[in-house]
């Protein structure tokens, strides 16, 4: 392996990136890796063997920089290749099921800080294991180490396995032992961590949200306009991405629409939600058969990545749902939907991250995602400023505050201020 110039690099550890498809945390570490080195900065990706990943698609390859070099360990998912008649030994899940990452992620990370000399360090949560490794390397090498957490670690009832729960709790303590900087997604998680770790330096917590790729909506908007709308002559209210059972259940929604549909304020000839991407398929379809939705609800497959952002834009308005469970957690793929700039019906808690980003970005449509007294006229509103040409989204200096790039440069600057060079660093 040749030993390049003398620069600022940065060695990043995620599980999420590309081949792997199904997962909107790809797209952070992904979108860092194209953008820094705009600012000053080359990415050195060290993730796992693409056998560990449950589905891959080729698709999102081609957004790797060339000049980047991604450095693949071996890694299994032990659920799938560890398991007898479906059960597989506890020790081999935590603190995840990719723990099997570790050993070679070590030895491949040290090689790699022998060769490229980066600055700085970074790891991305879930998965665990990430941190562990960011952990290790770090105190083997010196190097300053940022954790990402994407989502909170331990928390009430997650994860809710004793052992899993402890481990979990074992690598948040060495992060806030050891990390130079951690960074969140939402205000929640931010203010979680600094109320759980006091001692820990209040200038070293950053948030850094989640955003949208402008590079990724190229052509889009124009193929879009020229396909027209999802139904013409009738209004489809889009939800992209998965429907989890607890976190984002629709069934409140579902009875609003039923309330709506037997007072003869909503009819399949000018409405339709479709559920896109849809896990628990057997519950929603329960779902719709008790409450009678055949004609106003369908659940629609997966599908590429770019054709979800194409059907995003086609779209006549987009649904946000999130449980009062994930109020320090905000959907990925809002940041999405703000930039098809579509009108949108906000379906969450009112105290959480989610329901006051999007106050914050200007949507006003929003009811609590388990009162369907209040969905109801909300959605009725929604539909009503619809008719009326609400427009069809945020202004454009809201939109540009949330992409990837101008979130990059935020990372960016933040590594200038962290990234002091060792005094020493392992021998080459």
């Amino acid at each position: 392996m040749a030993r390049p110039h003398p620069s600022r690099r940065i060695l990043m550890i995620a599980y999420h990136f590309p081949p792997l498809t199904g997962s909107s945390g790809i797209q952070r570490t992904l979108q860092f890796v194209r953008h820094l080195p705009e600012f000053g900065w080359e990415p050195i990706v060290l993730t796992v063997h693409p056998r560990a990943y449950p589905n891959t698609n080729p698709d999102l390859l081609r957004d790797i920089p060339a000049h980047v070099p991604v450095i693949r360990a071996q890694a299994f998912d032990s659920a799938r290749h560890f398991a007898l008649a479906g059960r597989y030994p506890a020790c081999l899940a935590r603190p995840d099921r990719w723990i099997s990452w570790l050993p070679a992620a070590l030895h491949r990370g040290r090689q790699l800080i022998r060769t490229y000399r980066p600055r700085i360090i970074w790891s991305t949560y879930p998965i665990a294991t990430a941190h562990a490794i960011g952990y290790r390397l770090h105190r083997a090498s010196g190097l300053p180490w940022i954790a990402d957490f994407r989502d909170p670690m331990a928390h009430e009832g997650y994860p809710e396995d004793p052992a899993t729960w402890a481990a979990f709790k074992r690598i948040e303590e060495q992060v806030f032992s050891a990390a130079a900087g951690v960074s969140f997604t939402t205000p929640g998680a931010l203010d979680f961590y600094r109320d759980r770790y006091p001692r820990y330096p209040g200038e070293s917590f950053k948030l850094i949200e989640n955003g949208y790729a402008e590079e990724n909506f190229a052509g889009l908007d124009e193929q879009a306009a020229a396909k027209g709308p999802l139904h013409p002559g009738r209004i489809t209210l889009l939800h992209s991405g998965i429907v989890y059972r607890n976190e984002r259940d629709p069934t409140h929604l579902f009875q609003a629409l039923q309330t709506l549909r037997q007072q003869d304020l909503l009819h399949p000839d000018r409405f339709i939600l479709r559920l896109r991407a849809h896990h628990n398929g057997d519950h929603l379809r329960t779902l719709i058969d008790r409450y009678q939705l055949q004609p106003l609800v369908e659940l629609a497959p997966p599908l590429p990545y770019r054709e979800a952002l194409e059907e995003m834009l086609r779209a006549d308005g987009l649904l946000i749902l999130q449980a009062a469970n994930c109020n320090q957690q905000i959907p990925a793929k809002l940041y999405e939907y703000l930039r098809a700039r579509r009108p949108l019906l906000g379906l969450t808690d009112p105290a959480g991250d989610t329901a006051r980003t999007l106050k914050d970005m200007g949507y006003r449509h929003l009811a609590p995602l388990d009162q369907p007294e209040q969905i109801a006229p909300t959605l009725l509103t929604l539909l009503k400023d619809m008719d009326a040409g609400l427009p069809p989204g945020p202004d454009s200096e809201v939109i540009r505050r949330y992409s990837r790039r101008q979130l990059t440069r935020t990372l960016a600057s933040w590594l200038d201020n962290l990234s002091e060079p060792p005094e020493t660093l392992p021998p080459p």
